[in-house]
């Protein structure tokens, strides 16, 4: 058994999928002669007296998202499969090999810049740095929850069944009794900054990443344990993070998920990242983070876009928030058979590009004598609006927000 190998793995539910070997770590507790702890490469066995079942395997399994990706022990691996063993790993290699060949006869051929072989070793040099995600567990308020990515944690907190963070101030410790000594000193019962928004039991907080730099590195990091290509973790001072919290009894804000958005954007990017945490997710509060970056927008009178390149799963989301607000406004109209596009972006918010780019994927706008005109029927936007549950938008009386060209200017101290 070797890294880069694939075998049929046993998930928790008994069913078995493909899984590739990305690395390989002795067990703890098991002695061992030799002193390395960690066996990456291509061999695992230290010493004659080593068995396989004193090691775990970080698999990734084949068809599925690097999320799922997880430390198995021995015994849930097949290895009388013959799809893996040595030939796979010389195919790997040569494959490799070849890649690593034409890369440089591509870079060799079309003069590719400095710049832009640096940047593909960056990647490469990230790729394998994140490859294992370095923290199983983390505990956030009332739930325990699994994480699905790597993220930079101390090197202290590297290897830990479970990590404890504190779900005010986002400070993360190794062990509950630290967690209970500080929430003794600990008295945030909310995130810092300013209030924006309340509706009942849900509240938002816009946090300034410069005035609050250690709160909003905290949340990048947290935010990054479930977000593959997050990359802004320690560099928060142009951004302001917007929140979101659900409010118990008690007066206690526990936080659900945020947005982010750069302070001056000159492509008008209104929302950088965002996140609804695990135990929160499908009860709407995606796509009611998305619809308050927009209403910011328009109180800034111009039309917003999220930071693009869209990640796969971004632009699910986002192609699934932007049909559920045009299907809404074409119910609601009486008669749709004047309502131009421009008409439609200052409604909502939206950059014209997005509305028809979404559009053309409903197959609801045509080109007639060099215009684009909207085809749509009724059956067709009831279809959508059945198919939608759990929409949370944001309430516009509910918001307090203003841009910054209308509050006060800050007293320099």
């Amino acid at each position: 058994m070797e890294v880069g190998n694939k075998y049929h793995v046993q998930w928790k539910n008994g069913q078995q999928h493909v899984g590739e070997i990305i690395e390989i770590r002795r067990l703890r507790g098991v002695n061992s002669s030799s002193s390395h702890t960690v066996v990456q490469n291509n061999s695992y066995l230290t010493n004659e007296a080593d068995k396989p079942e004193d090691y775990e395997y970080y698999v990734h399994y084949q068809t599925f998202d690097r999320r799922l990706d997880e430390w198995v022990a021995y015994k849930r691996i097949d290895i009388s499969n013959e799809m893996s063993g040595e030939r796979h790993n010389r195919d790997s290699m040569k494959s490799r090999k070849n890649k690593r060949k034409l890369l440089i006869d591509c870079t060799a051929e079309s003069k590719i810049d400095d710049k832009e072989v640096k940047l593909l070793e960056l990647e490469r040099e990230h790729d394998e740095i994140t490859k294992v995600k370095n923290i199983n567990s983390i505990v956030l308020g009332r739930y325990e929850i699994e994480t699905w990515y790597y993220s930079p944690y101390p090197d202290e907190f590297v290897g830990e069944e479970l990590m404890h963070v504190c779900e005010y101030c986002l400070k993360y410790m190794k062990k509950p009794k630290t967690l209970y000594h500080h929430h003794l000193k600990c008295h945030k019962y909310c995130p810092p900054g300013v209030e924006i928004y309340r509706d009942n039991d849900l509240t938002m907080y816009e946090v300034d990443g410069h005035e609050n730099k250690i709160y909003c590195q905290n949340l990048c990091l947290l935010s990054k344990l479930f977000l593959d290509h997050k990359t802004l973790y320690y560099d928060v001072n142009p951004f302001l993070f917007y929140v979101l919290c659900e409010v118990d009894k008690k007066g206690y804000n526990h936080i659900v998920g945020y947005f982010s958005k750069e302070k001056h954007s000159i492509e008008n990017y209104n929302l950088a990242c965002i996140l609804t945490f695990p135990p929160y997710q499908r009860k709407g509060y995606g796509k009611f983070l998305m619809s308050v970056s927009y209403e910011l927008s328009k109180r800034e009178n111009t039309t917003g876009s999220p930071e693009k390149p869209l990640s796969d799963l971004g632009k699910i989301s986002y192609r699934s928030y932007w049909t559920f607000v045009l299907m809404q406004i074409f119910n609601n109209k009486e008669s749709i058979s004047n309502i131009s596009i421009q008409e439609i972006s200052r409604m909502t918010g939206f950059k014209t590009e997005d509305i028809l780019s979404t559009l053309h994927y409903l197959n609801m706008i045509k080109h007639w004598k060099g215009q684009h005109v909207i085809c749509v029927s009724q059956k067709a936007i009831d279809n959508h609006l059945q198919q939608v549950t759990k929409v949370r938008l944001c309430k516009p009386e509910c918001l307090t927000w203003k841009p910054f060209s209308e509050r006060p200017p800050k007293r320099q101290i």
